[in-house]
């Protein structure tokens, strides 16, 4: 695949023409920005990204049918060990967000969630979270099975 710069911008027909032979299961939930999610300079504050990516998050475990509240009562837990967020094009109070949550990776105790945060068709901002499995003890565990088949 050939990859060339790209102008800001971003449209939502270029995101979908990029292929990601990675992405295992996608959802895409959408959001509005709440007033109180914004700054004094009248544009979302940047660590509500973040809290739209545990929302991202939520969803698309429920939807693969192994929601939080099922992994834990098994024992697993998911911190996060790793975030990072692009701010593309700023949003402001009241913007419709379409979010695209997307297991992007799994390897061994460790899963790889990848963002895509769009307003109006054009593409905002991007970013992913890894996160590793661990027992209640905090120490590494493997996967549930059933987690792992449901991701295929």
């Amino acid at each position: 695949m050939t990859i060339r710069p790209l102008s800001y911008p971003f449209h939502i027909d270029l995101f979908l023409s990029i292929e990601c032979s990675r992405v295992m299961k996608t959802n895409i939930t959408h959001i509005r920005v709440r007033y109180a999610e914004t700054d004094s300079m009248k544009v979302a504050y940047n660590a509500n990204y973040f809290i739209w990516f545990e929302v991202g998050r939520n969803e698309i475990m429920r939807d693969l049918g192994y929601p939080y509240a099922q992994l834990e009562s098994e024992g697993f837990f998911l911190p996060v060990i790793e975030a990072h967020c692009n701010y593309i094009k700023p949003i402001r109070y009241d913007d419709e967000l379409e979010l695209h949550s997307s297991f992007a990776e799994q390897n061994g105790a460790r899963i790889r969630i990848e963002y895509k945060i769009l307003c109006k068709t054009i593409l905002v901002a991007t970013g992913y979270t890894i996160h590793a499995f661990t027992d209640h003890s905090g120490r590494p565990a493997r996967p549930p099975r059933e987690f792992l088949e449901k991701l295929k």
